[in-house]
């Protein structure tokens, strides 16, 4: 199969003719239809995951089942379906709870194991991961789900449990961003988005932002607090960088809630964070990291109603050769929107 291929950090990546994947006993072979390029891919190439080389990086897939392992019950080929970006074993007490996001024993597509920027990906304890796509939802929607949107949803709604008419910052309007404020205008929240970028910016104004604001020479606490009377009650770090953090915590009002949903690479062994202000206003930091299979119907009832229109965020659709020459530089790009990868291009 076509595959773009990593052979070492910041290596330069190429599209070459690799082995076909082995369909695991408790998982299946899929199909790639559709699958997507983020930051956290970038974040892989950089060095920044621990993954082991030769690599195929790509965790944000949509596709066709064409085999099954003998373990699998509810899975047959010809199965439209998509995966979380986590994939729990199924068998520990985090995944018999529901939140195999958090599994220990967790495998992600693009990291753990070889990816979907290619045209066939193995996936495992599949009766666990996967999950149906609906007919009337397209293989790209499907796949912009699988990080981004998915990680945005259960960020916004079991992690901050954002209510109507709350205020809502989110910093940095890639596609995770874009997400959020699509999300949570939903959700009725009153939204700020933040980004350098001002064609994101216009996008972000299209799928419900009420304020843009732009980081060039703009003091994002000060200028939060004055739109919102004091302050953010959610704030959204959705870049991963300490700027991005630190301008989301000192954006909340008093006891306000701080979602960290962008990786956060360490400076100097330790990310650094205004925790001086955490504990004084007694602010609420949170993780979110993906959203487990068995959350996705709520989800994806809401897309097939049209409350959420998740394909309104896709830029662009590439093949795998303009997808490798992109990779290495995908955090300094001018992206407004979700880039999706269709790998018969």
């Amino acid at each position: 199969m076509r595959a773009i291929v990593l052979d070492a950090v910041r290596a330069r990546p190429e599209v070459r003719s690799v082995p076909e994947p082995t369909v695991p006993a408790d998982g299946v072979v899929v199909r790639v239809m559709a699958t997507g390029m983020c930051r956290s891919d970038w974040h892989a190439w950089a060095g920044h995951e621990d993954i082991a080389f030769p690599h195929v990086p790509g965790h944000e897939l949509a596709g066709v089942v064409v085999e099954t392992g003998p373990g699998v019950r509810h899975w047959r080929p010809g199965d439209r379906v998509t995966v979380p970006f986590v994939c729990g074993c199924g068998r520990c007490e985090w995944c018999e709870s529901g939140n195999a996001q958090v599994c220990p024993d967790q495998q992600q597509p693009g990291f753990t194991h070889w990816g979907s920027f290619s045209e066939y990906v193995a996936l495992h304890a599949a009766d666990t991961n996967l999950v149906a796509i609906p007919e009337r939802v397209e293989y790209a929607t499907a796949a912009s789900l699988g990080c981004r949107f998915a990680t945005a949803f259960r960020a916004l709604s079991a992690r901050a449990r954002v209510r109507e008419g709350e205020w809502v910052t989110v910093i940095g309007v890639g596609g995770v961003g874009l997400s959020a404020v699509m999300i949570a205008h939903a959700m009725g929240a009153r939204v700020i988005a933040v980004d350098r970028n001002a064609e994101a910016l216009a996008v972000a104004e299209r799928v419900g932002a009420d304020h843009v604001l732009t980081t060039d020479g703009t003091d994002i606490p000060t200028t939060v607090a004055e739109l919102t009377d004091g302050g953010s009650h959610v704030a959204v770090d959705a870049v991963g960088n300490e700027q991005a953090c630190a301008d989301s915590i000192l954006s909340l009002r008093r006891r306000g809630r701080h979602v960290q949903v962008g990786l956060l690479p360490p400076v100097a062994g330790h990310p650094r964070v205004p925790m001086a202000r955490a504990i004084a206003w007694e602010l609420d930091l949170l993780g979110s990291h993906g959203m487990a299979a068995v959350d996705y119907p709520k989800m994806l009832e809401l897309i097939e109603r049209g409350v959420l229109q998740p394909q309104r965020l896709i830029e662009r659709t590439i093949g795998l050769a303009e997808a490798a020459e992109l990779l290495p530089r995908f955090d300094r790009a001018t992206v407004a929107g979700m880039t999706m990868i269709d790998p018969a291009r």
